[in-house]
């Protein structure tokens, strides 16, 4: 944050401004771009090590401890110093907190394991299972509750002797493993299915760009004096998520438990559910409105301006935003409990990974399908549905392709639901019911 504050700040760290009159503008040095790309790197750097591991670290802190020493005790470039500040703050804050927190204790690589799972079963693949699953014929770590692997991956104990250690450990990892891993890495390939489905919803939210150019066309006043700038328009989905959390964990569900006289509460699939099909609703919607801007646009005359101001409230967008933030609050709620409950707890690292990864992959597809869309609605000299120029483009368009991708992940996510089966929370809150899991 501090070097792209610089590159806002520092003349010689930036281009100048393109001259008006005559559309020319002068192309970056290599060292400005050099700057600016060492910024983003540095940000994708720290994001890969604060994102993945503050979901589980903060779940550490909440986790129930039976020891007493567990106790839980309109912008311009100058204001991009803001957020630089805010992040030192953070981190001194981190580190004065630290001595409150519940720190686990770190265990070996967790991949590593999982790579050793694949190489044991390999070479164990043309052994039996034991006609009795007893505890001795497989190897489990110290203290564990689990009895022996489920069907199709094994760990089975060959010679006893030889394949473990005086201590209860494997002589050789790579030539035993156990039951631990071989659950683990069972459970990452069972979810890898509905982790795909959540690359749509991401796809969908990964145009950000747009909302913007589109405000930018649009009046942005609120009051008479102020107006809201044209990059702010996100805080609606960010709001609107929070204000749904709250609203649903405070309000909802107890009115739904009194009401029901029992306790009320979605499943993780009908969260990731609700989450595509909000999505959904969220790129029709934003496709009706650009439809309508479009329109206003081209009757006021300014098919060829695209910085004229269309005589529409950019309110308007805000409907789009909302909902996006409902569908985000939806199914990334139910991503992380989902995965929170089929995981072992081994692999609490992985749940903000794998909603990490899954964004990764949905900006590097969303690329894709935006170049795609460019380069074969350009074709014999027609104007791209994504061009520069926002009035001449149909952006309306690439929203309700967008919009029809989505029903069809839908369906492809009921197909990952039929397969699944009951998740491990179903079963738990079907037990505590009465009824059988």
């Amino acid at each position: 944050m501090t070097l792209m504050w610089l590159a806002t700040m520092i003349p010689q760290a930036k281009p100048p401004p393109c001259n008006s009159s005559s559309h020319n503008c002068k192309s970056p040095t290599a060292a400005q771009l050099a700057l600016l790309y060492s910024s983003f790197g540095l940000m994708s750097i720290a994001a890969g090590g604060i994102r993945p591991c503050s979901l589980a670290f903060g779940a550490d802190q909440l986790a129930k401890r039976d020891s007493p020493n567990n106790e839980r005790i309109t912008w311009d470039g100058k204001w991009d110093g803001v957020p630089a500040i805010l992040m030192y703050l953070s981190a001194l804050l981190f580190f004065l907190a630290s001595p409150f927190y519940v720190k686990m204790k770190a265990s070996k690589s967790l991949f590593n394991g999982l790579f050793q799972v694949i190489v044991v079963t390999y070479k164990n693949r043309r052994i039996a299972f034991p006609p009795q699953n007893t505890r001795e014929s497989y190897h489990n770590k110290k203290g564990s509750d689990l009895f022996a692997p489920t069907n199709k991956l094994s760990c089975i104990i060959r010679n006893p002797e030889k394949d473990i250690n005086p201590d209860g450990s494997a002589s050789d990892p790579w030539t035993l493993c156990t039951v631990e891993q071989v659950e683990e890495l069972k459970a990452l390939i069972k979810v890898i299915p509905f982790w795909s489905t959540g690359i749509m919803i991401s796809v969908n939210m990964s145009h950000s760009s747009f909302p913007s150019l589109q405000a930018k066309s649009m009046d942005r006043h609120v009051m008479s004096n102020f107006k809201i700038p044209a990059g702010s328009f996100g805080m609606f989905t960010i709001i609107s998520l929070t204000l749904w959390i709250g609203v649903y964990d405070r309000v909802i569900l107890p009115l739904a438990s009194k009401i029901r006289r029992k306790p009320a509460h979605f499943g993780v699939k009908e969260h990731m559910g609700i989450g595509l099909l909000l999505s959904c609703m969220a790129m029709v919607v934003s496709a009706v409105v650009e439809t309508v801007r479009r329109r206003t646009a081209i009757r006021e005359g300014f098919m060829n301006d695209a910085h004229a101001l269309v005589n529409m409230s950019a309110m308007w967008l805000v409907p789009q935003h909302c909902i996006n933030g409902l569908a985000e609050a939806f199914n990334t709620i139910g991503q992380t409990e989902f995965y929170y409950s089929e995981f072992p707890k081994s692999m609490s690292s992985i749940t903000a990974s794998l909603f990490r990864l899954g964004m990764a992959v949905a900006n590097l597809l969303a690329s894709l399908i935006l170049s795609t869309v460019d380069e074969v609605t350009k074709r014999g000299g027609e104007e791209s549905w994504v061009s520069n120029n926002i009035n001449r483009g149909r952006y309306n368009y690439y929203y309700w392709l967008l919009a029809i991708m989505s029903p069809i992940n839908f369906v492809y996510f009921l197909g990952c639901c039929w397969a699944y089966g009951a998740c491990e929370e179903q079963g738990i809150r079907v037990r505590d019911e009465g009824g059988k899991p």
